[in-house]
């Protein structure tokens, strides 16, 4: 059975002694994900069950269990390689891109300053009647004294000075060819992990419940609930399935939610910090700072002006150079896209981003009203809270008070009662 990367990193969050309640309300795991893990890895790993008198079950794990599978399976050493290449090939393409836009300006201009002076000198000594002696002028915009502004665009006092004021964000310690990646592209989805923090607020929420919820103290974290059908609160099957919870009716009717292996942890828990509902975050067009924005877009349009300059004198009769001129007029095509979806390519995203963004307050907006709603308590509610603290529980598989361990031997005593919450244990498996 493959072994989870994300069950790895829970069990160590967790300090290697866990159940799979534990992981579930950690990480927001599918409960028998957690149990199938947690079997898979223990065997692997070289981890032990402690059983206790209940028939809960809990994983211990040796600290150094990464580098026990790590020897064993190519596979693993594999990945730990690759993981630490990509990082690097990944921020090789980031700067790609601010060098290609560099090497682009300076391309251009080169290409300009060749294509003017070539033909200035082919008029003959009739322009120089006229131009007083051949002297070319050139656009300012290339040639200055503060030309190296480009390679280092922080050593201006205002870009420094923002700089500073952002300095406790790592998220904003970008270097210039990293921004012109974010101005592009962005910096990723701000909800990328959505549906993991999603189930780890419910898990939790469950987990403060002592493993028994009722429909209204769930919904402030879901989306997909069908007015129509409310009553029905069908969209609490999706998390029975994840939980593995099963529905308690009340005298009068009314619908609990139990999640017994929720009710299960390896030890003592404080109540869980949760959020009142699920907030989604909003895009951001880049986590630049604002000066290394504006330079990006400058000098955007400063290759897309250089582009265009460089095409008319291409049209005028530089094509037909050779050198330098020939070589860019060559490759003018790719140089002109590059220059134009370099500023389409941002200004299309960003009002990409405002749509998303105004669907993603009206999501959060419509969960905080449920949430909102359960904070009024109505009559309903709270009967039907009542009525779910018979189930409410939580069991500690303390290892004061184990009925057995695979870590030690056990007297045949100890085994007949082992056996017996074996066949129990393996019961509850073969029913998920």
């Amino acid at each position: 059975m493959a072994l989870d990367a994300e069950l790895m990193k829970a069990v160590e969050r967790l300090n290697y002694r866990v159940t799979a309640g534990d992981l579930a309300s950690l990480a927001g795991l599918d409960v028998k994900r957690a149990e199938q893990g947690l079997l898979a890895l223990a065997s692997e790993a070289g981890g032990h069950m402690q059983v206790s008198d209940a028939g809960d079950i809990a994983y211990v794990f040796p600290r150094n269990f990464r580098q026990v599978l790590q020897n064993k399976y190519f596979r693993l050493r594999l990945q730990a390689w690759w993981s630490k290449v990509w990082r690097v090939m990944f921020y090789l393409i980031r700067i790609s891109f601010g060098i290609a836009l560099v090497a682009s300006i300076v391309l251009i201009a080169i290409a300009i300053i060749a294509a003017m002076l070539a033909l200035s000198a082919a008029q003959g000594d009739n322009d120089r009647d006229f131009d007083g002696g051949g002297m070319v002028t050139l656009p300012s915009m290339w040639i200055g004294p503060d030309w190296y502004w480009i390679f280092l665009p922080d050593t201006d006092r205002r870009y420094r000075r923002e700089q500073a004021e952002n300095a406790s964000d790592p998220k904003n310690q970008m270097s210039f060819l990293e921004s012109v990646f974010s101005f592009l592209f962005g910096d990723g989805n701000p909800n990328a992990n959505l549906e993991e923090r999603r189930w780890r607020a419910i898990a939790n929420v469950i987990r403060n419940q002592r493993g028994v919820v009722v429909a209204e103290q769930v919904t402030p974290y879901l989306d997909q609930i069908n007015t129509a059908t409310t009553d029905l609160e069908d969209y609490m099957l999706p998390v029975l399935t994840r939980f593995n919870g099963r529905p308690e009716v009340s005298p009068t009717g009314e619908l609990v939610y139990h999640f017994p292996e929720l009710q299960v942890t390896a030890q003592q828990q404080n109540r869980l910090s949760v959020a009142a509902y699920l907030k989604e975050l909003p895009w951001r067009f880049s986590q630049a700072t604002s000066g290394q924005l504006m330079m990006a877009a400058g000098l955007g349009v400063v290759n897309i002006v250089g582009a265009l300059m460089l095409g008319s004198l291409l049209r005028g009769g530089a094509a037909s150079l050779g050198g330098i001129v020939g070589l860019v007029g060559g490759i003018y095509g790719l140089l002109l896209a590059y220059a134009a979806g370099f500023l389409i390519v941002p200004l299309v995203r960003y009002l990409w981003i405002q749509g998303r963004n105004k669907a993603i307050a009206a999501r959060n907006e419509m969960r905080q009203r449920r949430a909102e709603a359960l904070n009024r308590l109505g009559p309903k509610i709270q009967e039907k809270l009542a009525f779910a603290q018979q189930f409410a529980l939580e069991s500690v598989v303390d290892e004061a008070n184990l009925a057995y361990s695979t870590q030690e031997d056990l007297t045949p005593q100890e085994l007949a009662q082992a056996d017996k919450i074996d066949a129990e244990w393996r019961r509850r498996l073969e029913g998920h």
